[in-house]
């Protein structure tokens, strides 16, 4: 079967204003989200002094996908109109000695457990997308990838929730970079992972969405399994997982979820969730044999999400273009290329 489409939306003049709003976005220190224990109040420093190149767009982890958003669209199109202003900014940001103090909290007991999975796994694959370029955030990459490989080959069980603990999504971000920078060790434990979680869901019966949801999890498992088996073992496994998707139960799973507050945390978070939705639609339909069952359905969903998912990217205040961008890029372009 074709690949679906994947810039439908992204003309250049879109791409520039995800570019301009990334820039502005890893430079912007407040308002910012503190997600860190505090022991005392010497641990009262500024977001900055402990996180020097990703203290911007609100908190960490949308710092560091931000990042990945201007270098993912500078690798697109290095002549977009904001690519030398992007450039410097990029550079003034991501510097050895940053690097190595961000690392340096992360080799920390507090570290070892923060912004993981979901920070940990943007981070990964931002360094997979500086591959090549005039930056890199080797220091914290190492640490992180230690950290990673240690956690996940430990870990007895996944989380299935629709937001930032979600352990499928995060796996299927750092098995692409592990593939796409050659690491196998890496590519392995992943793989593994995803195996000794999900291999025998059967008969999914969770209820979506919740308020909060940016990732649907039934999604976003078989996001990461299409990834770790071939077509016709997917397809058995898909058919086990979701017999009964045609439901009238699953349209809510089918169609678009209703945003009612496109400008609030949790309203942009179903924004977020139509996209997200639409490339793991998008996903399924590739991979599933194309005589399957599924396909159409699969197919008509993706078209449904992402048809609707871009009109709440740009226009909705802070709260949802801090992050909202990425979702968009990734939905167009993927992670690596």
């Amino acid at each position: 079967m074709s690949p679906l489409p994947r810039t439908t939306r992204l003309d250049r003049q879109t791409a520039n204003r995800l570019l301009d709003t990334a820039v502005a976005n890893v430079q912007r220190d407040y308002p910012v989200h503190w997600t860190r224990l505090i022991a005392g109040p010497e641990d009262l420093v500024p977001h900055r002094t402990l996180h020097p190149v990703f203290a911007g767009s609100y908190d960490w982890h949308s710092c560091v996908h931000q990042t990945w958003l201007a270098a993912r669209l500078l690798r697109h199109d290095p002549d977009l109109p904001g690519a030398a202003s992007a450039k410097s900014v990029l550079t003034s940001l991501i510097t050895p000695e940053g690097c190595t103090t961000e690392a340096a909290y992360f080799s920390t007991g507090a570290g070892r457990h923060w912004e993981r999975p979901y920070g940990w796994a943007w981070l990964l694959t931002l360094d997979a997308e500086l591959a090549g370029t005039a930056w890199s955030v080797a220091p914290l990459n190492e640490v992180l990838r230690a950290n990673w490989l240690t956690w996940i080959q430990d870990a007895r069980f996944p989380v299935r929730v629709g937001t930032h603990a979600n352990t499928a999504f995060a796996v299927g971000l750092v098995l692409d970079a592990a593939r796409a920078t050659g690491d196998t060790e890496l590519a392995e434990a992943c793989t593994s992972a995803a195996l000794r979680w999900y291999f025998d869901d059967a008969g999914y019966g969770g209820f979506e969405p919740d308020a909060a949801d940016f990732l649907s999890p039934a999604l976003a498992e078989a996001d990461l399994m299409r990834r770790v088996m071939d077509g016709t073992e997917f397809a058995k496994w898909f058919d086990a997982f979701l017999p009964d998707l045609t439901a009238d139960r699953w349209q809510i799973l089918r169609e678009p979820a209703p945003v009612d507050d496109p400008s609030g945390a949790h309203g942009s978070h179903l924004s977020g969730l139509i996209l997200s939705r639409a490339w793991a639609w998008r996903s399924i339909a590739e991979s599933l044999p194309s005589s399957h069952r599924y396909v159409s359905l699969a197919r008509e969903a993706f078209e449904a999400h992402s048809a609707v998912g871009w009109d709440y990217v740009f226009g909705y205040g802070y709260a949802a273009e801090h992050w909202l961008g990425t979702f968009a890029a990734y939905l167009e372009l993927g992670a690596q290329s």
